[in-house]
């Protein structure tokens, strides 16, 4: 889920599109014995097309006559390209330089909470996700990003209305589903899951996302799951964003579970799809240190 949830499809050259995963430097891998292959992730390599445009807008920044507010708008246009790649510390240097010649830009406070949830100054966080809700009251993924960051934080009940209202933007939106139902079984496991089950009939059955639900409901096993990753594809990038999704949930899940091992195989396995903008991505190297018992530590004030 990125945070605009990106969905992607690919319908009956499903066979050959996993061939073709399969395939290396252009030798077909001999027939795969189970569908352990296509289920290990292959990282997403930076797209050119972002690198030229981090190059083109970081030489309009050095050398053109800009005002103020272009300066800020392209400043946060280049952090939102260093964060799609992983480069998490450049962006927050390009978003508090967009706020220090713009204080009003909602996306970029939006950003910048994250960033502090990350490194676990929550207290920061929250103040980021208010000034973003301040000046846009209807930014939908303020709402989430501010319940992620409660949740985290270990104050889930805060962190539950901020989910709803999310939900509640769009009812048929399947992470919705899910980022409540997370919230929700930190306090009570039964209420959580019969809530989970009215809000699966509000889901579309044909929104391949839906199986994540379908699955922490208890209507599908894990491995029917996995089975229905390769469905509808349209190309590798897909497939890694799908695996990415996936394992997260498979991790948290394993994690409620008490089987912590696999849980960290499964955030491991996310972090190796490089699906950098993905919030499930985001927040896998934090879910794994919380399992190491490993406190989060701010890093943050050399970006004030």
């Amino acid at each position: 889920m990125s945070k605009t949830l990106n969905m992607l499809r690919f319908k009956t050259g499903g066979v050959a599109l996993i061939v073709a995963l399969l395939t290396l430097n252009g030798c077909a891998m001999v027939q795969p014995s189970s569908s352990a292959a296509w289920l290990t992730p292959e990282p997403l390599a930076v797209p050119y097309r972002t690198e030229l445009a981090i190059a083109r807008l970081t030489e309009i920044l050095q050398r053109a006559e800009l005002s103020d507010e272009q300066s800020a708008r392209l400043f946060y246009d280049r952090g939102v390209m260093y964060d799609s790649v992983g480069l998490r510390s450049l962006a927050r240097l390009d978003f508090m330089r967009a706020l220090r010649l713009k204080p009003d830009l909602a996306d970029a406070y939006n950003f910048v909470g994250i960033h502090y949830t990350l490194s676990g100054d929550f207290d920061q966080a929250y103040e980021a996700f208010d000034s973003a809700l301040e000046l846009a009251p209807d930014y939908e993924y303020a709402y989430l990003n501010r319940g992620i960051a409660l949740y985290y934080a270990g104050r889930t009940e805060l962190a539950l209305p901020d989910f709803e209202r999310f939900l509640q933007l769009r009812p048929a939106d399947p992470y919705r589903v899910i980022w409540l139902y997370l919230a929700e079984l930190e306090l009570s496991k039964t209420a959580a899951r019969q809530r989970l089950a009215v809000n699966l009939t509000e889901l579309a059955t044909d929104d391949w996302a839906t199986n994540i639900v379908r699955f922490y409901a208890g209507n599908i096993s894990e491995q029917q799951l996995l089975d229905t990753i390769i469905e509808d594809l349209t190309g590798p990038r897909a497939l890694a964003e799908r695996l990415c999704e996936v394992y997260f949930y498979l991790a948290k899940w394993h994690d409620a579970s008490q089987r912590p091992e696999q849980a960290l195989q499964y955030y491991k396995m996310v972090l190796a799809t490089n699906v950098y903008e993905f919030v499930e991505h985001r927040y896998a190297r934090l879910e794994m240190a919380r399992l190491r018992g490993e406190t989060l530590t701010g890093q943050s004030d050399e970006f004030h």
